[in-house]
């Protein structure tokens, strides 16, 4: 009985994964959306131009920019910046970038 529990659970988790795969895909997409931006205002830094928008109000990401001088972040224009750490978010999922400059 025991080994049939844990086999559920595991064809439960299974299951999960397979029906979260288009959600963790479409938040892989916002990350690396995010991550582009970031590029895109590091090495344009006298842009104006608005942040990426998605036609599904579900999606949107997070950008934060570091230097290796500071712990917080600073702006992606700041020449200094040497990391780029995005989170690209769909409904709950989240799906989480780092790119080192």
């Amino acid at each position: 009985m025991g080994a049939t529990t844990i086999a559920g659970l595991l064809m439960t988790y299974q299951i999960r994964q397979a029906t979260d795969f288009r959600s963790s895909a479409k938040a892989i997409f916002a990350a690396d959306t995010a991550v582009e931006w970031g590029l895109y205002q590091f090495f344009n830094s006298t842009t104006n131009l608005p942040g990426p928008t998605f036609s599904d109000s579900r999606t949107s990401f997070s950008l934060k920019c570091y230097a290796s001088s500071s712990p917080d972040p600073i702006s992606c224009k700041d020449p200094s910046i040497d990391t780029i750490r995005t989170v690209g978010i769909f409904g709950s999922v989240n799906r989480a970038l780092e790119l080192g400059l």
